[in-house]
């Protein structure tokens, strides 16, 4: 591979399952440590060496454009290919034909990765075409703890013989598919040729599951960071191991008798109130308020939200310009949430009080309450479950 391979990253998904957070922002611009998850990919790629980029964006891209612009800040070049509807990651890719000129990467622009994984597809793929065929496709691989939430991958003798995405029974093994991929041009052309699914969509398995049956599919083992934003709850323990890593850092203005832990983050404009307390795993964004004696902890607070005096805030999603007043809890801990019609149990998400929602003093908001946009709990009131956009929570 020459210096000059493109990364294809594709970030033009909604992130349904990330609701009522991505209402106004794509997935891949989610904060992580206060920094959007996407940046995160382009840094590994980045790191790696390659310095031609093309995002594939859609929803909401005004967004990453104006975030990344041309990509001088991170020493690469970015173009930006656009996905009007998304029509699956298959679909994604061949909106980025027209940017590649031989062999390429692609990555998935809401999962964390170490460059070595990049680096070791990008060097698979080049022995692959410099030995027997051109149309040889390498394909990261890693090991997880629960791999039936993934597409499960079968490695015989280095090759993938074998993928099943999201298996309902037994997985047939630990490995996954990373979601990094190295193709060549050759691989349009089997997008355009695989039929879509019932739900309208192509995705970049199904283009792939030929080669796999050809045995032209290498498997790229891939042991370091891998961290997935599925849900809500992945935020928090994303966010958590990043912070953990880096040890956090503290911009913003605290207040003389207040504590701040280890391993947060407050942004420049964020500040901390007398006596309050600010635990690991915590970040504060811009222009964020944290009051007199309240406690935060292991939360994600967006920008210009407001944690009244009193407050406690625990494993919770504060959206951008959200209230959480005075005495008002959020006692975190374990919760059972429905997302898509899935029941999942003992996820630990205290609560997410979506964009300019407002939970008024002495409220309480049980555990894996979700607040979409714009809801109004009362003082002294209790909210639990999902909560739609614009309603209004009355004590009593």
């Amino acid at each position: 591979m020459t210096d000059e391979t493109t990364a294809v990253i594709l970030a033009a998904g909604e992130g349904r399952r990330l609701e009522p957070l991505t209402n106004r922002r794509p997935k891949p611009m989610l904060p992580i440590a206060d920094r959007p998850l996407l940046e995160y990919v382009l840094e590994a790629v980045a790191d790696a060496g390659i310095e031609h980029v093309v995002f594939v964006v859609g929803y909401e891209r005004d967004r990453i454009q104006t975030h990344f612009g041309d990509g001088d800040d991170w020493g690469v070049e970015i173009e930006y290919a656009v996905q009007e509807t998304q029509l699956g990651t298959g679909h994604a890719v061949l909106q980025a034909e027209p940017f590649v000129d031989g062999p390429f990467l692609v990555l998935n622009g809401d999962r964390i990765i170490e460059p070595s994984a990049v680096e070791s597809v990008r060097r698979t793929l080049g022995s692959a075409s410099e030995g027997s065929g051109s149309d040889e496709i390498a394909m990261a691989v890693s090991r997880s703890p629960t791999p039936s939430e993934y597409g499960v991958v079968t490695v015989e003798n280095e090759l993938v013989v074998d993928l099943i995405e999201k298996p309902e029974h037994e997985p047939p093994s630990e490995l996954i598919n990373a979601g990094v991929y190295g193709f060549t041009p050759d691989v349009f052309e089997a997008i355009r040729a695989t039929p879509t699914s019932a739900d309208g969509e192509q995705s970049i398995t199904a283009a792939i599951a030929g080669a796999i049956e050809d045995g032209a599919v290498r498997a790229v083992r891939y042991d370091g960071l891998w961290l997935d934003v599925t849900h809500l709850w992945d935020l928090l323990s994303v966010t958590g191991r990043m912070l953990d890593r880096s040890g956090g850092g503290i911009e913003g203005s605290v207040a003389e008798s207040a504590t701040v832990a280890t391993a947060t983050h407050l942004a420049a404009g964020a500040r901390v109130g007398p006596n309050a307390t600010v635990g690991r795993g915590a970040t504060i964004a811009d222009n964020a308020s944290v009051g007199a004696n309240a406690v935060v902890e292991r939360s994600v607070i967006f920008p210009d939200a407001t944690i009244g005096p009193g407050a406690v805030v625990r494993d919770c999603v504060v959206g951008a310009n959200a209230t959480v007043g005075a005495n008002a809890t959020v006692p975190g801990g374990d919760a059972t949430v429905i997302v898509e019609g899935n029941v999942h149990e003992d996820v630990r998400l205290g609560g997410v009080v979506g964009d300019n929602a407002h939970v008024g003093g002495g409220a309480v908001l049980a555990p894996g309450a979700i607040l979409y946009d714009e809801v109004d709990v009362a003082p002294g009131a209790s909210a639990s479950g999902t909560v739609e956009q614009g309603t209004q929570i009355r004590r009593g």
